[in-house]
């Protein structure tokens, strides 16, 4: 099969596109033909060696796809070949054919383009998992998103609205802006031309921010820390600007907020049947309108790398995606 390969970990351009074995069946697990899959910025770090779970080279990345089931193996009694799915393998996905666990495997309905399935998953799984499970999000609260035009601030706003809170999107353009402001933000601040922990701090009559869905890192999240209200939920869902900050931790205990971390990998890992829940939800509320997958661009398979970039480089307003096999 064809498949994009991280021979070592090395910067994304060191990627090749060549022949890679197809996987084989195991029990526990479904091999899947894969039409489309997402591109998310974990997996630019995945294949340069600089994020928590580290596979051994070779291997293909990609983390969510959406496809058709070739061969399940022993002991998988729900799904069948021929059949439309959604998948988490957390890695394989940039192939023509990957292999996924059972328990990380859902039925696709066919009111969701493949395309748009396999962008479902990871960012708008992650944004769901951090403001239900992780900040336990109030109707009514307010709801502060850092780069909230990139794949999973957007899922977050999206989200947000959904759970009935006050969103409060933070970018770094007025274009970016505007985009947050579509798909549902009730609050806009520019982050290039706005003092933030000032605008943020005037939120909420004065008292701060409830959650922060924080995906920035660097001075961003220091201007939220400074900005949090009383009882409030610093989320730490990543480093999109390239600098982990270290946390100065009698601003918590002075101003009684949660710094509390978001590792959906994890999640789904510890709490498959949470997150298959969570699954059902998102699905739920797709049909319904209140989520939608908004892709930004379609890159074939042998223009990973391309694609990769164009996430990486903080470009994007939404998902970024991989048409593999023919929709």
């Amino acid at each position: 099969m064809k498949a994009i390969v991280c021979e070592e970990f090395a910067p994304i351009d060191q990627l090749k596109y060549r022949e890679f074995p197809v996987p084989t069946v195991k029990p526990g697990h479904v091999l899947i033909d894969v039409l489309a899959a997402g591109v998310n910025f974990p997996d630019g770090l995945i294949v340069q060696g600089k994020y928590q779970v580290k596979p051994e080279c070779p291997f293909v990345p990609g983390g969510e796809v959406a496809g058709v089931i070739r061969e399940v193996g022993e002991g998988v009694p729900h799904l069948t070949p021929g059949r439309t799915v959604v998948a988490l393998p957390r890695v394989g996905g940039y192939a023509e054919t990957v292999l996924c666990p059972m328990s990380h495997v859902m039925p696709l309905p066919d009111f969701i383009p493949p395309v748009e399935a396999a962008g479902l998953i990871t960012a708008h799984a992650t944004a769901h998992h951090a403001l239900k499970q992780r900040a336990n999000l109030q109707p009514g609260e307010t709801l502060a998103i850092t780069g909230a035009a990139g794949g999973t601030g957007i899922a977050a706003v999206q989200i947000g609205k959904a759970m009935g809170a006050t969103v409060i999107a933070i970018c770094s353009t007025e274009e970016k802006l505007a985009f947050a402001k579509s798909q549902g933000a009730d609050i806009l601040i520019n982050s290039s031309t706005s003092d933030v922990k000032a605008e943020l701090k005037k939120i909420n009559d004065g008292k701060g921010v409830d959650v922060v869905y924080e995906t920035v890192g660097g001075d961003l999240f220091h201007a939220c820390t400074r900005a949090m209200a009383w009882k409030g939920r610093l989320l730490v869902v990543g480093f999109a600007g390239g600098t982990i900050p270290e946390f100065p931790i009698n601003l918590a205990l002075v101003k009684g907020f949660s710094v509390v971390g978001v590792f959906w990998g994890s999640f789904t890992a510890h709490e498959p049947q949470a997150f298959m829940d969570n699954m059902q939800e998102l699905v739920a509320w797709y049909q319904q309108g209140k989520v939608k997958v908004v892709v930004d661009t379609v890159f074939p398979l042998e223009q990973a790398q391309q694609a990769l970039e164009h996430v990486t480089g903080r470009k994007v307003m939404g998902k970024v995606m991989l048409q593999i096999g023919e929709q």
